[in-house]
């Protein structure tokens, strides 16, 4: 996994996602899902390019179930774009690196200098 990304787990979802300032972005993936394969590296490559800036981060829906459940992740995978806590966009399935970048672009266009 890239240097960027950060690995959640259900005891550390609330405190990372609820305690970010910045833009967050949820990868929420399993190891047997290939389309969750194809979209690592478009993750990794976000998580480069606003490192700094926003928050990237990966959860393994097999061993974080609760998170999984508590935003009614039902097909995978599913990228969830937070601020301040917040649900502000949500994908299901193979997404493009256009349409990440472009919602992260808007979130930190909002952020008071």
């Amino acid at each position: 996994m890239a240097d960027n990304v950060i690995e959640l787990t259900d005891a550390t979802f609330d405190q990372v996602v609820h305690g970010s300032d910045v833009p967050l972005l949820v990868d929420f993936w399993a190891p047997w899902c290939g389309p969750c394969r194809m979209m690592a590296p478009i993750v990794e490559e976000i998580a480069d390019k606003y490192a700094g800036r926003a928050k990237v981060c990966k959860l393994n829906t097999d061993d974080a179930r609760d998170s999984a459940m508590e935003f009614s992740i039902s097909a995978i995978p599913t990228t969830i774009l937070f601020k301040s806590g917040q649900v502000q966009k949500k994908w299901v399935g193979l997404t493009s690196k256009k349409e990440l970048t472009t919602a992260i672009d808007q979130l930190l266009v909002q952020e008071p200098k």
